[in-house]
């Protein structure tokens, strides 16, 4: 079959990769002009991985991730509150685990396939028509294309799911919630494989150093308000407004965001929906049930989302009336289990009040007992899903 995936992140070069080894013609569609930077750094494990694993690119995922040594709250004055050993986790799943920047994984996953198919930058689906056996698409930039299947793996603000289900309101859940992430070169001081947080009641700040003396800052902060889309002056005002009187280094970091070599700001929201797939049309990752960064395991899902629609319309012999509802009966009790200990875990990054602060900053310290973190980790480090084995091609 003829596929067109619309989004290059996580979702769609795990797609591509899986169909054209099943011997299908995938083409990657990029609304970007180039593959995107930046970002945050995830914590890969799980199902996800087992997946990367059968792509053969854990080894590049190990070098260019990191082994954190140590996961550090501070105060206001940057006194120590509590901390643990993250590598503990390591024993639980065999050292199937890794940090790593979102980037750094889309981008692995991309040169695992770009070579072998076709990948188009800088556009994006402007209209698409069904006429039973073919979908008929045509580009932002003007060409017209045919193919048998479209699979929107476009992110949270899917172009497919509009053009197909309708509004993204109708399916989007709203948190509360903001996201930011940049990074500054040159950045003082450095704690190498420390992430290092200062969380504050409604709002969290992590500092984290990576690699080419580079520092990656994430903030995370309650908000109400619709928060500016489109406008990055708008949104790193907002942050300054929003986060100055943090305290620990947070006025020094908001400073440094006019050096940002790259910036990312958004909702944390999710998306449900009753159904993935519409006749040829079928979502996949975020623009099919995004968790939000809260779950801490959006990637990873998206890549075992991709790998089990991949496997299903290999079994359905490319019959996407079997494969598509076969696909989304196996994978959305997962995803709404993710995106419910999304919601559980908003209190752990942005407590409501003091007393969940102090929850928070209680259960991080008992996470510096050893035995206590094995235990805790050993238990929320297990997907409950297994993953079908790679179909003969």
């Amino acid at each position: 079959m003829r596929v067109l995936i619309v989004g290059a992140g996580i979702a769609g070069p795990t797609l591509a990769y899986w169909l054209q080894r099943f011997g299908h013609e995938p083409t990657l569609l990029e609304r970007s002009a180039h593959p995107r930077r930046g970002g945050y750094v995830i914590d890969f494990w799980g199902a996800g991985f087992d997946v990367a694993d059968r792509m053969g690119i854990v080894p590049t995922l190990m070098e260019r991730g990191y082994r954190v040594r140590e996961v550090r709250e501070v105060s206001a004055t940057g006194r120590r509150v509590a901390h643990f050993d993250p590598r503990i986790a390591l024993d639980a799943v065999s050292g199937r685990y890794v940090s790593i920047a979102r980037s750094d994984l889309a981008a692995t996953i991309l040169e695992a396939v770009e070579t072998d198919i076709e990948v188009i930058f800088g556009d994006t689906v402007q209209s698409m028509h069904g006429d039973g056996d073919r979908v008929q698409v045509q580009f932002a930039g003007g060409a017209e294309h045919e193919f048998d299947v479209v699979v929107g793996a476009d992110g949270l603000h899917s172009q497919v799911r509009e053009l197909t289900f309708g509004p993204e309101g109708q399916f989007e859940r709203q948190l509360g919630i903001s996201v930011a992430a940049f990074e500054v070169n040159g950045y003082r001081p450095r704690n190498e494989l420390t992430a290092i947080t200062h969380t504050v009641v409604g709002a969290e700040v992590l500092r984290f150093s990576i690699r080419d003396d580079a520092t990656m800052f994430s903030m995370i902060f309650r908000h109400d308000a619709n928060a500016p889309t489109g406008d990055a002056e708008a949104q790193r005002q907002l942050l300054r407004t929003r986060l100055r009187g943090l305290g620990w280094e947070v006025p020094q970091i908001l400073e440094s965001l006019d050096d940002a070599t790259s910036f990312y700001f958004d909702s944390a929201s999710q998306i449900l929906m009753p159904s993935w797939h519409q006749g040829r049309v079928a979502l996949v990752g975020d623009a099919a049930a995004c968790p939000s960064l809260l779950s801490g395991q959006g990637s990873a899902l998206a890549m075992v989302e991709a790998y089990i629609l991949a496997t299903e319309l290999h079994d359905a012999g490319g019959d996407h009336r079997r494969a598509f509802p076969a696909y989304h009966r196996r994978l959305a009790s997962l995803a709404r289990a993710k995106q419910d200990a999304a919601i559980r875990l908003g209190a752990a990054f942005t407590p409501r009040n003091r007393a969940q602060l102090l929850i928070r900053n209680s259960v991080l310290g008992l996470m510096g007992i050893p035995l206590v973190a094995r235990i805790a980790m050993g238990r929320s480090l297990r997907d409950p899903i297994q993953l079908p084995p790679t179909p003969a091609h």
